[in-house]
């Protein structure tokens, strides 16, 4: 007997077919009520697909020696995350993962339960009704992932008690407005924080979730190292490896800051001193620069933070988002279907795996914003500008962002030149 409804409508996403009790828009976009039975928004369908590619990676590396892979997938809804996982890695990985699924929703349960029937891996799936608080404290994890509608901030504190040596967190936040610095209010209050309002708001806001998620993980001494920072549509989303370090919990600060917008020479030499700009940097006025936790710069001069100063991305994980390992997770029979979940597969991890190679570069550079800063000439390609600075030896991709952007290791007078000869 399934759940009332049962079977309910197909629906399509990756590899699998999922069964929900009501339709949805495949190609809907932005947030999703958080109210209804069997809630599952498929806007968050690259999110789920990046979340197979980085287990089927991680699962292979830093947790390869791990013989069971404890998961929590927290707030799951109708489980399809997990039956991703689960269907769509390969045998190596997935044979090791035990998941617990867990969610208020009994009604939506009953919908994960009947979808996990058919599932040759189910005797490896627990569901679990109930608070994902209280959840997440049974036991040592080493992977949580949380996709609250919402701040993730309650959940925090509690995923980080709960990780072992080892342990990787996935965070998303649909409280995007926050964080973009739209709702300054909710932003001070949630996150302890300011974001500018300019092109680079959505990346401030990624570093001021890792900030957070840094300052939570050293309350219980632990570190972090970001393997994953997504802007997409309506939602921000990191991903994070944590790990047991007293010494590197006390040193949290370090990897704490400030960014700058339209800096004066005073905090570009500041920036420099504090290692967050290279040498060569020196003399120039790039857009943004960051300074050290302990700089207190003026916050009415376009500042955001504290926030991450360090890197948002692991080169190795990035690399492992090719477009060829997201085609390979798609498998359905039919032709058609199958080169729709190609397509969409694809533009779910579209420049992630190129953006990998410069995600060490301090300047991340909104193209269209420019002409107006140099004060004159015309926006430059994204492409253009990063196949120019690659020709004169330094590290440039075109940016996953959702701006024309790219991202690059030059100095920024190299910048301004590949600027000025596009013009």
């Amino acid at each position: 007997m399934g759940p009332k409804g049962w079977p309910g409508v197909v629906y399509h996403e990756g590899g699998i077919e999922h069964r929900l009790p009501t339709e949805v828009d495949r190609d809907r976009k932005g947030p999703a009520g958080k109210y209804g039975t069997g809630f599952l928004n498929p806007a968050m369908a690259g999110n789920r697909t990046r979340s197979v590619l980085m287990l089927e990676h991680i699962g292979k590396t830093v947790l390869g020696e791990v013989k069971k892979i404890q998961i929590l997938d927290a707030l799951c809804a109708t489980g399809i995350r997990t039956r991703r996982w689960l269907e769509e890695t390969s045998q190596d990985v997935s044979s090791r993962l035990r998941v617990k699924m867990c969610d208020m929703d009994e009604e939506a349960l009953e919908w994960a339960r009947s979808n996990l029937e058919n599932d040759d891996l189910k005797k490896n799936v627990v569901v679990i009704q109930g608070d994902a608080r209280k959840e997440i404290l049974r036991q040592g994890w080493h992977w949580i992932d949380l996709d609250p509608y919402g701040s993730p901030v309650p959940f925090l504190d509690l995923a980080m008690q709960a990780t072992a040596r080892r342990s990787v967190i996935s965070i998303s936040a649909t409280d995007t407005a926050a964080l973009s610095g739209s709702s300054p209010g909710p932003l001070r209050r949630r996150y302890g924080a300011r974001v500018h309002m300019d092109g680079l708001k959505h990346d401030s806001g990624l570093r001021v979730l890792l900030a957070s998620a840094a300052k939570a993980a050293a309350r219980h001494d632990r570190v972090i190292r970001p393997l994953l920072s997504i802007w997409d549509s309506h939602h921000l989303r990191v991903t994070i490896l944590v790990e047991r370090s007293k010494m590197g919990a006390s040193a949290v600060d370090a990897n704490l800051g400030w960014r700058v917008a339209s800096p004066n020479d005073s905090i570009v030499d500041s920036s420099i001193q504090a290692g967050l700009l290279p040498e060569h940097d020196s003399g120039s006025r790039p857009m943004h620069v960051m300074l050290p936790l302990n700089a207190y710069p003026n916050l009415n001069a376009g500042v955001s933070g504290p926030l991450w100063t360090g890197d948002i991305g692991d080169p190795d994980v990035m690399a492992s988002m090719s477009e060829t390992a997201a085609e390979e997770i798609c498998k359905f029979s039919d032709p058609e279907m199958n080169l729709k979940e190609v397509r969409r597969a694809k533009r779910a991890v579209k420049r992630i795996c190129d953006e990998g190679k410069a995600i060490h570069g301090r300047h991340l550079v909104i193209t269209d914003a420019l002409p107006s800063f140099v004060g004159g000439g015309d926006p430059p390609s994204p492409t253009k500008m990063a196949e120019t600075l690659r020709g004169e030896g330094f590290c440039a991709e075109v940016s996953r962002y959702a701006e024309p952007s790219f991202r690059t290791d030059a100095p920024w007078s190299a910048v301004l030149q590949a600027f000025m000869s596009l013009n």
